[in-house]
C-alpha cells in the first residue's frame, strides 16, 4: 500500500529527573530533506539521527526535534570562569564618556559566546544518551509511519476512483472510434455525390475507398487507447504493491497525458473531444495527489 509523505510522531520519557521529548514531522518534497534540531550537548548524534530517518523514509521534508528539560545538577550548563572574567576585565578597562555610568547585567554576560558551555560527555555517556534518543526516535517514527499509512490509504482510494473514471472514458472512446470512420465515409460520399451531380463527373469508387482508408489510418487510436489501458494497469499495481513509488506514478501520469493528447489530436469527433477533456481533468487530479505519495 502506498504511503503519504505527511505525518507526525512523538515520544517522551523522563530519566533521572531529565525529560526527553522527540518530535518527527514530514511534509511533501520531491527528494529526501532532513532538518535535525538537537540541543548543543547532543550535536554529536546528528549523523545517527539522519541515518535513522533515512532507514524508514525515502522522500519528504522531515523535521526531527529533540527537547531536553532537566531539574538536576547534571543537566546544567557549565560556566567558563576564565571567559567570564575576561569579559569583565575588558568591561572595566573600557573608557566611557565623562558622566556616563554603566551597570553589568550578569544574565546578559552569560549569553556571551564561550561563557556557558555544555557539559562534556565521555564515550560511555554518549552511547547511553544515543540509545535513549534512538529508542524515542523509533517510537515517534512508528507513529509517523502509521499516520502516513492511513493518509496513504485515503490517497489510494482517491487515485483509484480517478483511474476507474479514466478507464471508463477510454472505453467509451474506443467504442466511438469506429463511428468516426463511418461518419467520415458517409460525409465524403455525400460530398462526392453532390459534386458529381453538379459537375456531371464520375469518380472511381476505389479512389473513394482509398481516401477513406488513408483517413482511417491517420485517425486510428487503437494503439493509444491500448497503451493508456496498460498505463492504468501498471498504475494500479504500483499503488497496491506500495513502497516509494511516487516518482513512478508521476511518470505514468505524464505518459497517460501524452497518450490522451494524441487521441485528442487524431480524433475529429465532438464526443471523443469531450471525453478527452474529462480524461485530462482526471489526470491532473492524479498528478496533484501523486505529489503527496512517497
Amino acid at each position: 500500500m502506498i504511503q503519504s509523505m505527511t505525518g507526525f510522531g512523538e515520544a517522551t520519557v523522563v530519566r533521572d529527573g531529565i525529560g526527553f521529548s522527540v518530535e518527527i514531522r514530514s511534509l511533501n518534497n520531491r527528494y529526501f530533506k532532513a532538518s535535525i534540531k538537537l540541543p548543543d550537548r547532543f550535536q554529536f548524534m546528528e549523523a545517527d539521527v539522519e541515518k535513522l530517518l533515512r532507514i524508514h523514509l525515502s522522500r519528504g521534508s522531515v523535521s526531527f526535534m529533540l527537547r531536553v528539560r532537566g531539574k538536576n545538577a547534571a543537566a546544567a550548563f557549565e560556566i567558563n570562569r576564565d571567559a567570564l572574567e575576561s569579559y569583565l576585565d575588558q568591561i572595566r578597562e573600557a573608557k566611557l564618556p565623562e558622566g556616563v555610568t554603566a551597570t553589568v547585567d550578569l544574565a546578559s554576560l552569560l549569553t556571551l559566546p564561550g561563557v556557558c558551555e555544555t557539559p562534556e560527555l565521555d564515550e560511555e555517556l554518549r552511547e547511553q544518551e544515543w540509545a535513549l534518543v534512538e529508542s524515542l526516535g523509533k517510537q515517534a517514527m512508528a507513529m509517523l509511519v502509521e499516520m502516513r499509512g492511513v493518509e496513504g490509504k485515503a490517497l489510494r482510494d482517491d487515485l483509484m476512483t480517478n483511474c476507474s473514471e479514466i478507464r471508463k472514458l477510454a472505453g467509451e472512446i474506443a467504442q466511438q472510434a469506429p463511428k468516426v470512420i463511418e461518419e467520415y465515409h458517409t460525409k465524403l460520399q455525400d460530398r462526392v455525390s453532390h459534386l458529381l451531380r453538379t459537375a456531371k463527373l464520375e469518380v472511381d469508387k476505389e479512389s473513394l475507398l482509398r481516401e477513406v482508408a488513408v483517413y482511417a489510418d491517420r485517425c486510428d487510436i487503437s494503439e493509444e487507447t491500448s497503451r493508456l489501458e496498460s498505463h492504468l494497469k501498471q498504475f494500479t499495481e504500483l499503488c497496491d504493491n506500495g513502497g516509494a513509488v511516487g516518482r513512478k506514478l508521476d511518470f505514468l501520469a505524464q505518459e497517460m497525458l501524452r497518450e490522451t493528447n494524441t487521441i485528442g489530436s487524431k480524433s475529429n469527433n465532438a464526443t471523443i473531444a469531450r471525453d478527452v477533456v474529462e480524461i485530462k481533468s482526471r489526470i491532473d487530479r492524479l498528478k496533484e495527489q501523486i505529489q503527496n505519495v512517497e
